[in-house]
């Protein structure tokens, strides 16, 4: 580390009052963060620990931990082994042996993303999204206004970022860009099923101009040929329906208990785990496909517009 800025942590913790030895390590050195897997282990374990009646006190009593502990546990700012969610589990009475492997697979795994190599660049939450797609056994999407993100082309999720406000600077545009299409990757997963339910909106936003949207409409198609991918189109012509006034993605887990529901916001998404949330969106994505055009019929309502354009 160059001498002049090394010595500019030191200065300023003397400053504060720091009389301790401090190495160009120690100045950099940051709190490990919580990855999403970490966050829902958490969450599923303080799920169990209520359902059982049981406090923090007597869960860090079983472990042998500061109750402080069990509470960082819960919040994903602390690793758990999975032998110990597996004790936390048996002491909850937690019956459903499927669901606890689950959450015990997810605790063990210790291996970071290619998203990693974009923190700092992008917003915590879209790193957050990377790893929830990355890792589910399956996606569904709904969205009114934009092409789903997972089919956008490059220069569409370019011009859609341009659009955000306040207005993002021209590398803070493309380094979205470059997670975006790296998060695309996973559609040529055959173990991968993706299914996108398109607002026509959508279809006929042309963010770019007419050129960047037939490129669009055409990688959607190439896209919609794949034989894990699905697109279901739903017309103007559909009316109303529920769920129109929000964009929405349905990560499924290994268990139903592990599904996962992310809603877009203008500042950072909002994940919910909550079995009646799931099954309230379960139920809302089903109504949309009972409203949309089946996916034969999807695929020649985009050519139609295609020709249009």
């Amino acid at each position: 580390m160059d001498g002049k800025f090394a010595s500019q942590p030191k200065k300023m913790c003397l400053a504060a009052g720091w009389t301790g030895t401090l190495t160009p390590v120690d100045a950099w050195r940051m709190p490990p963060t919580p990855t999403a897997r970490r966050k829902r282990v958490g969450i599923e374990l303080r799920k169990m620990r209520e359902a059982a009646g049981r406090t923090a006190g007597e869960a860090s009593a079983v472990l042998g931990v500061d109750r402080s502990k069990v509470t960082l546990i819960e919040q994903g700012t602390y690793p758990i082994s999975a032998e110990r969610v597996i004790t936390l589990a048996d002491e909850y009475e937690e019956g459903d042996a499927e669901y606890v492997d689950a959450v015990a697979t997810m605790a063990s795994d210790k291996s970071k993303g290619w998203w990693e190599e974009h923190r700092g660049l992008v917003p915590a939450g879209i790193l957050e999204i990377s790893e929830v797609e990355h890792y589910a056994h399956g996606l569904v999407t709904y969205q009114i206004c934009h092409v789903p993100g997972l089919m956008q082309t490059a220069d569409t999720a370019r011009e859609i970022f341009r659009e955000v406000y306040p207005p993002l600077r021209p590398l803070s545009v493309e380094a979205r860009v470059e997670n975006r299409v790296r998060r695309s990757e996973i559609l040529s997963r055959s173990d991968e099923s993706y299914e996108a339910i398109v607002h026509e909106a959508a279809l006929r936003m042309e963010f770019g101009g007419p050129g960047v949207a037939r490129a669009q409409l055409r990688h959607m198609l190439a896209l919609a040929e794949q034989p894990n991918v699905t697109l279901r189109v739903l017309e103007f012509r559909s009316g109303g329906f529920k769920g129109a006034g929000q964009a929405v993605m349905y990560a499924r887990g290994p268990v139903a208990r592990l599904d996962t529901v992310q809603l877009d916001s203008v500042g950072s998404p909002t994940f919910l785990t909550e079995v009646n949330q799931l099954e309230n969106y379960r139920k809302i994505i089903g109504a949309m496909r009972d409203r949309a055009l089946g996916p034969t019929e999807s695929r020649d309502f985009v050519s139609d517009i295609l020709k249009d354009l």
